[in-house]
């Protein structure tokens, strides 16, 4: 089975806090001896995970971006898909905040989309299985630590999953330019889905199709649209507001 590599300081220590028996090895490079280096080796150690001292040229080398002096060899991720949703929706015990995410293929915007849903509290996010990022390193790093808390189910069907997230009372709201309510006129606070669209594109047809409800972000300056992951704040945040 392949390993991959996690990388940087926030992603390594949630995943030995979260789930250390995906890790096989972690690598620290020599030298690198500070408080948050201490807590991941004290962390290894109690998990019985074996540390190897490592140049940093060498993990340079390994690493596809900023490392922090740490990476963690792990078995791959297991992959949640529609049982596994179907699990968390029968066993939410309060209303719930999910992130849909149609079309978001890089991994920077997958992990910043993954860091702030956890920062807003969302349970889940979801993303068709095709033409959608992979939870990969470089979404971990991004996402601080947030790629190892926030689960992240890959679909078959989006359009059939949300059907199924209606069935389960839950609320799809979709964000468009073209929206005519704004995301600060809506009613925001019972059981959602937020739905957002890949940057440009925005959403798909048929996952338009199955919003109950639409929304834009005002836009005042030259600029048409915001990254998705900046979007993504915006609009989750908005709904945090309303419910607090």
């Amino acid at each position: 089975m392949k390993n991959d590599l996690i990388f940087g300081i926030h992603a390594v220590t949630t995943l030995l806090t979260r789930d250390p028996s995906r890790v096989r090895k972690l690598f620290l490079v020599k030298g690198r001896d500070d408080g948050r280096t201490q807590q991941i080796v004290e962390l290894a150690q109690q998990q019985g995970v074996s540390i190897e001292p490592i140049n940093k040229q060498r993990l340079d080398d390994r690493v596809d971006g900023v490392h922090q002096g740490v990476a963690a060899e792990v078995k791959p991720a297991p992959q949640l898909g529609d049982r596994e949703l179907e699990t968390l929706l029968y066993e939410l015990d309060s209303p719930a905040l999910l992130l849909v995410l149609d079309g978001v293929t890089d991994p920077h915007n997958l992990g910043a989309c993954l860091r702030t849903a956890d920062a807003a509290g969302v349970v889940g996010v979801i993303a068709p299985r095709d033409k959608s990022a992979p939870l990969n390193a470089t979404a971990s790093k991004v996402a601080c630590g947030a790629a190892e808390a926030v689960p992240y189910f890959q679909v078959t069907n989006l359009a059939r999953t949300l059907q199924n997230l209606q069935q389960a009372g839950i609320w799809i709201v979709g964000t468009a330019g073209e929206a005519q309510q704004s995301i600060y006129q809506a009613d925001l606070t019972g059981p959602m889905a937020l739905v957002m669209g890949a940057e440009g594109k925005g959403m798909r047809r048929l996952t338009r199709d199955h919003c109950d409800l639409l929304v834009n972000i005002p836009m005042a300056g030259e600029v048409s649209s915001l990254n998705v992951s900046v979007a993504t704040g915006v609009a989750l945040f908005e709904i945090v507001r309303q419910r607090s």
